[in-house]
């Protein structure tokens, strides 16, 4: 309902283009792509998204330029984004 995919397994690039264009954001950088792809590494092999502080440390950036890169900023844009679950059902 929220757009949240399910199944992370079921992103592609070419999904968070398409979503990204809905959300405002007419084209994504290579900082873009770095916390995406971080924050898919992460998911999958923890089974859950990175604390902030942790995700600062992995794409050494601070947090505010993260949240600035994505409308919704990191929960509602960013995790979105790169195909992780609802962080709502991520509890």
């Amino acid at each position: 309902k929220e757009g949240f995919f399910d199944d992370p397994d079921d992103w592609t690039p070419s999904a968070a283009r398409i979503m990204a264009q809905e959300m405002g954001l007419s084209r994504m950088t290579d900082d873009h792509w770095r916390v995406m792809n971080f924050l898919r590494d992460y998911y999958s092999q923890n089974g859950r998204a990175p604390l902030n502080k942790q995700l600062r440390e992995g794409v050494g950036m601070r947090i505010s330029e993260i949240e600035a890169l994505f409308p919704g900023g990191i929960k509602y844009g960013a995790r979105r984004l790169a195909g992780l679950p609802n962080p709502k059902s991520c509890m």
